[in-house]
């Protein structure tokens, strides 16, 4: 059994308002340690084999100023890339505009631990901001740091689909949510409006829950 209030106690998380080259958008910030050396986690998150394992399958030229795709999800170009500690992608789900960037940062802790730090900045297309707030991308995050610190304990769920209609995945989203809607106030959000926007995303997410 999975420890989920460990787990979701595990990440950090800040939203804040941000300027990128198209104009202002939000920011999204994670942070969580993991029990792992860093030359470890940095090919946990660029190894496509090691990727398919935990997160998605992805294809492209996978060098610094090429190109990627994650099946069924985002793609971009890979604009900076420094092993073992500096990974920053453009992220878009259609054409690569640049107004959506996601930079992932690794630095050796003590006792062998790796701090991770991303950091996922954008301009929302029109009303998204306004009915989900952060946990849009934040609650996706929060599920792909874990199963990347699953990874790296040697766990594999075979069925990531599956895996996310069970109920330990619906208290995982939700403490998610709960904990986006926490930082988005932390922000200055208003208390109703963040409530509001938290409960949206978590709708989005698991739409039928049982």
């Amino acid at each position: 059994m999975m420890d989920i209030i460990k787990e979701l106690n595990a990440i950090h998380r800040r939203t804040n308002p941000t300027t990128l080259p198209g104009g202002e958008g939000h920011a999204v910030r994670l942070s969580r340690s993991y029990d792992a050396a860093i030359d470890d986690v940095w090919e946990a998150i660029t190894n496509p084999k090691r990727l398919e394992r935990w997160f998605l399958p992805v294809e492209g030229e996978l060098r610094l100023g090429g190109h990627y795709k994650l099946k069924g999800n985002a793609g971009g170009k890979i604009v900076r890339c420094e092993p073992p500690r500096l990974l920053e992608v453009t992220w878009a789900m259609g054409p690569d505009d640049g107004n959506s960037k996601v930079e992932v940062r690794l630095s050796a802790g003590e006792k062998g631990l790796t701090l991770l730090e991303l950091e996922h900045a954008a301009i929302a297309p029109p009303g998204m901001w306004e009915q989900f707030g952060p946990g849009a991308v934040g609650l996706g995050w929060d599920l792909t740091l874990l199963g990347l610190a699953l990874d790296l304990r040697g766990i594999f769920i075979e069925d990531k689909d599956a895996w996310g209609t069970t109920p330990e995945a619906g208290q995982f989203m939700e403490g998610s949510s709960e904990a986006w809607c926490a930082a988005h106030q932390a922000s200055g959000a208003d208390a109703e409006f963040a409530r509001k926007a938290a409960e949206a995303t978590l709708k989005f997410y698991r739409p039928n829950p049982t």
